[in-house]
């Protein structure tokens, strides 16, 4: 299918042109923009008190191919984002493996243990906030939301796979 080496194209590259308008945008834009993905995501979780264990501790995101990181804390209720240079556990990835990770279909062990998802820091609050990510259901995450993740997802999956059978890829072709 002519579409198949496009999407790989478009998954490979899509962060390196992504990455241009993320750094000219300030931060102030980046941060309303995180707040309100970050309480629409979390707003069942923060609803039951599941996030109550970030209260004045600070969670560190930094998706490396898009230049993007901030810290996020939960302040009387409410899920904040700043830009700081310390938080006490940092979440370091890729945007594909990060939003394949939302998604659920790649384990975040899995790409712990193959270097591609990075935690330092407090390791006690860096499992806390993946079990919340292991035991968050889909169904709590909002319908649009979910839907956009889901499609971005398949998109990714379609270009990795692409990508992995791509003849420049098989084995018996010559270097």
């Amino acid at each position: 299918m002519v579409l198949n080496p496009l999407c790989a194209k478009l998954v490979r590259k899509g962060p390196q042109i992504l990455r241009i308008p993320l750094q000219l945008a300030p931060f102030a834009l980046k941060k309303q923009c995180l707040q309100q993905l970050l309480s629409w995501q979390f707003h069942y979780a923060l609803a039951e008190g599941d996030l109550d264990f970030l209260e004045g501790r600070g969670l560190g995101v930094e998706i490396r191919d898009l230049g993007l990181r901030w810290v996020t804390t939960l302040e009387q209720g409410k899920l904040q984002v700043a830009e700081r240079e310390e938080a006490d556990v940092w979440f370091r990835g890729e945007a594909n493996d990060l939003l394949l990770v939302a998604a659920r279909r790649q384990d975040p062990d899995t790409l712990f243990f193959q270097r591609r998802l990075v935690i330092e820091g407090d390791t006690d609050l860096g499992l806390e906030v993946k079990n919340l990510m292991d035991a968050m259901e889909p169904e709590h995450m909002p319908a649009p939301l979910r839907f956009g993740l889901m499609q971005l997802a398949n998109l990714i999956e379609a270009g990795l796979s692409e990508d992995a059978t791509s003849p420049a890829d098989r084995a018996g072709v010559p270097c």
